[in-house]
């Protein structure tokens, strides 16, 4: 397995994304390039693979590293969803909504 990671052309092109989700409480996300928007219910992230919603209860940012692009958030985590092409009207929808 560890070859894979050593061999796959992506990696060396892009800064890593990974998403790591401790107990549904604590996430901790690498790779974003800017917080877009967030509030206790719901986090907009720009991540290197695209735009990251979290959507939540009592959402709080616990750290942000802008240099490193390493954000964390603790809170009751609901949903998970990255904003991208495949998601076309989904997408819309959410940032008219952002955007009132």
């Amino acid at each position: 397995m560890s070859q894979y990671f050593e061999s796959n052309p992506q990696k060396n092109s892009s800064p890593d994304h990974d998403v790591v989700m401790r107990g549904r409480r604590l996430l901790e996300i690498t790779g974003v390039k800017q917080v877009e928007s967030f509030d206790n219910e719901e986090f907009l992230l720009e991540t290197v693979m695209g735009f990251l919603a979290i959507k939540g209860q009592n959402l709080q940012m616990k750290n942000l590293d802008v240099d490193k692009g390493i954000v964390s958030i603790k809170g009751k985590i609901f949903d998970l969803v990255y904003l991208d092409e495949q998601h076309g009207e989904k997408a819309k929808g959410f940032f008219s909504k952002l955007f009132r």
